[in-house]
């Protein structure tokens, strides 16, 4: 019965959180802390490009759970602004992939910066053991979920 608990628990932290994450107004939060001008909507494919890139927007829309033609219009918002680029895809030449561009790289490095002083303002009050074991844990349950829709995708 205690895992029951724990595993409700877990799933309510994780909806709470990807709540929060899927809102506008983190993201809004992080781009004016920034102090990059962007899109609503448009930060979270910007740093999965950052993170992936360069990457399809097929792919980039499992990722972020959206559809593909969404996708793409924000991609070519992203390119708009010179955040992304697009190039053939050295498999496939039909194929674009987006990447992200020195101006998006540095888009992305003050986001992360800011990123940094929100969660340490957020866990100012943890113990540098609780935030090591949240970080190893987080990563932990990361690397066990993408290894699930990995072995899904074969």
């Amino acid at each position: 019965m205690h895992h029951a608990r724990m595993s409700a628990a877990i799933h309510r932290a994780l909806f709470t959180l990807a709540g929060l994450m899927n809102r506008p107004e983190p993201d809004a939060e992080l781009t004016s802390a920034a102090g990059i001008s962007l899109e609503a909507g448009l930060l979270p494919l910007l740093v999965r490009v950052g993170l992936q890139g360069p990457i399809g927007v097929v792919q980039a829309a499992e990722l972020l759970g959206r559809d593909h033609s969404t996708v793409s219009r924000q991609v070519a918002r992203l390119e708009a602004q010179g955040l992304v680029a697009r190039t053939p895809s050295p498999q496939d030449g039909r194929l674009k992939l987006a990447e992200v561009t020195p101006a998006g790289r540095k888009a992305l490095d003050a986001i992360d910066a800011a990123r940094r002083q929100l969660m340490e303002a957020a866990l100012a009050s943890w113990s540098a053991a609780d935030r090591r074991n949240l970080e190893r844990l987080l990563t932990k349950l990361a690397d066990q979920a993408e290894a699930w829709r990995r072995d899904r995708e074969t």
